[in-house]
């Protein structure tokens, strides 16, 4: 049986998803139900930096990129909701540079 996780205003809930090709990351408040902040390998500033968007360096770049949008917003601490994934591979990437970056999980 797994827990659910949920986010609120004060400590909003980061949601990674990993496909094959990119990942994402979504910072969600689970009271009002909307999502604050949405970052992937699909973004502008991650695509011109002419990288492969399915390997690890696209990953700290996400992560990266959504640490300074948190921190632009006012958000320093998050649920951390992993899916079912493991934390391994891009997944601990994207969550070790938001960590480096300034975000608290």
């Amino acid at each position: 049986m797994n827990k659910k996780l949920k986010g609120t205003s004060d400590r909003p809930r980061l949601y990674i998803f990993r496909s094959n090709k990119h990942i994402y990351a979504h910072i969600i408040d689970d009271i009002k139900s909307n999502i604050i902040l949405s970052i992937s390998s699909l973004s502008p500033q991650i695509r011109t930096a002419k990288i492969s968007t399915g390997n690890c360096q696209a990953s700290r770049l996400v992560g990266k990129s959504l640490a300074e949008k948190c921190l632009d917003q006012g958000i320093k601490k998050v649920v951390f909701d992993r899916g079912c994934r493991l934390y391994h591979g891009r997944i601990k990437t994207l969550a070790e540079s938001a960590r480096e970056a300034g975000i608290l999980f």
